[in-house]
């Protein structure tokens, strides 16, 4: 389920039926909770009756359990083992103003159980419980069934889409992006608004590229970042056939980078590329950005900050490396594949295998000896996510697109690194991004987490989406 969650747990109670459901249901659900490696935090009987919430003064109590660890708190779970009382749940949540992703569950009755002594109404009281969370203006998950045992592999599923729901909404809070360079002068594409995504709580941190060569500079070959960070791209890539020199400069490159996001405390970045750093260092940036995007510090070329919010929430989601590509070539006469591809800087999970080279495109312009740095080699085959965010400026609004898809293992002769991608009805996505004005870069992650991804874009974050296949 990937980094381990906290989640707030509410049992709702209701006097007119059976309370045991209650007691019985809110040890049922911790031990489920508990056995996911899930921390979570619920009033014990001796806060309230049976552990649950049914009264206002029980909603307080709770609400302020709740207060005193929000920051720890990913997400909650309103568990409905009987009918439960509606404004007690409601109230709880805005008493307790966390902020998080809501997930509602039912608990399924019997039918061999439907006495006055085991009948739990449950499905029935969800209804309520979400007629008056939309009152409230919370903002809540469902259960694919609508009503779903706590032990079931449904709800197993459940848990695990919720978790990532969480841990993309929870990631995207506060998040900082690094933004170093300049936006290329030929990359209208990547243009976007900072203040919109300030508005959705994204702050973009900029370095002018002039104070990273600057910088390096100013380091000396010895000096103890760059030796160290010579050794891990030594071990990160093969190397054979690169210059030392070369080396090296990639080495305070990546030194430089490095320190300059701990001091700024962003998490991810996105880099300019074309042509300065090739003109003024001699060599690219992709090793150093392959690295970072493979220990899950996202990074994206040409300064795409939207890019690398794409992959920086697919990595939250799935909690392994994204990469930025370019919808690039069609694959022959398939409709529904496509080449998929970049310079590259794609992280080494992509790859099936993988060594450094020079930047085949671009070494024509500004020479073969100041292009080294790329990460060459053919995607692996796999399922996989596609995610685009965008700022839309004349609505003022972020939207994007998210969908599924898989890396096959057809034959392709090219350089950089590349993949085929399959898509079903790509010819409606392909009109919908071109009819809509989207970029031609596009996130992946060798992961399916289309639907988590599209939950806490829209439901949580409220940006506009498209989710294609659905």
């Amino acid at each position: 389920m990937g980094a381990k969650s906290t989640f707030g747990l509410i049992i709702g109670n209701r006097g007119f039926f059976p309370d045991h459901l209650a007691k019985s249901g809110r040890e049922e659900m911790i031990q489920v909770l508990s056995s996911a490696g899930i921390e979570v935090v619920v009033l014990n009987p001796e806060q309230s009756k049976h552990g649950a919430v049914e009264t206002h003064e029980e909603a307080k109590r709770c609400a302020a359990l709740f207060r005193a660890v929000s920051d720890r708190v990913d997400g909650v779970i309103v568990s409905l083992p009987n009918f439960g009382d509606e404004r007690a749940i409601a109230d709880t949540l805005r008493l307790a103003s966390l902020n998080v992703p809501v997930l509602i569950q039912a608990t399924p009755d019997t039918p061999s159980k439907m006495g006055i002594a085991h009948r739990r109404d449950s499905f029935c009281g969800k209804m309520s419980a979400c007629n008056n969370l939309k009152q409230y203006g919370i903002p809540y998950s469902l259960t694919t069934l609508h009503t779903v045992s706590p032990n079931s592999e449904e709800f197993k599923k459940d848990l695990e889409w919720f978790a990532g729901v969480c841990r993309i909404v929870k990631g995207l809070k506060n998040l900082r992006i690094g933004a170093i360079g300049a936006r290329p002068a030929a990359f209208n594409t990547v243009r976007y608004s900072e203040k919109l995504l300030e508005a959705s709580g994204i702050s973009v941190e900029t370095l002018d590229l002039s104070e990273v060569l600057g910088r390096i500079s100013r380091m000396k070959d010895t000096d103890e970042a760059a030796v160290r960070k010579l050794k891990s791209i030594e071990k990160y890539v093969t190397t054979s056939g690169i210059p030392q020199p070369a080396l090296l400069k990639m080495a305070k490159l990546g030194a430089v980078v490095d320190d300059w996001m701990k001091v700024a405390d962003v998490q991810i970045s996105a880099v300019q590329c074309w042509t300065s750093l090739e003109e003024n260092l001699g060599v690219v940036p992709c090793t150093v950005m392959s690295m970072m995007s493979d220990s899950l510090l996202s990074s994206a070329c040409e300064v795409d900050v939207c890019g690398v919010l794409g992959m920086h929430a697919l990595q939250l989601a799935s909690g392994s490396p994204s990469a930025l590509l370019d919808w690039n070539n069609n694959y022959g006469s398939d409709p529904d594949k496509a080449v998929c591809f970049h310079c590259s800087n794609l992280p080494k999970h992509f790859f099936k295998d993988v060594q450094m080279d020079f930047q085949a495109i671009i070494a024509g312009t500004v020479g073969k000896e100041n292009t080294f740095g790329t990460c060459v080699g053919r995607v692996k085959s796999g399922p996989m996510t596609f995610a685009r965010f965008s700022t839309d400026d004349f609505a003022g609004k972020i939207r994007g697109y998210v969908g599924a898809g898989r890396f096959t293992d057809d034959p392709l002769e090219t350089f950089g690194g590349a993949g085929v991608v399959e898509i079903a009805n790509m010819q409606k996505l392909l009109h919908y991004i071109c009819e809509n004005g989207f970029e031609h870069h596009v996130a992946a992650n060798f992961s399916t987490v289309a639907p988590m991804l599209y939950e806490a874009a829209t439901n949580y974050l409220g940006w506009e989406m498209y989710k294609h296949g659905a």
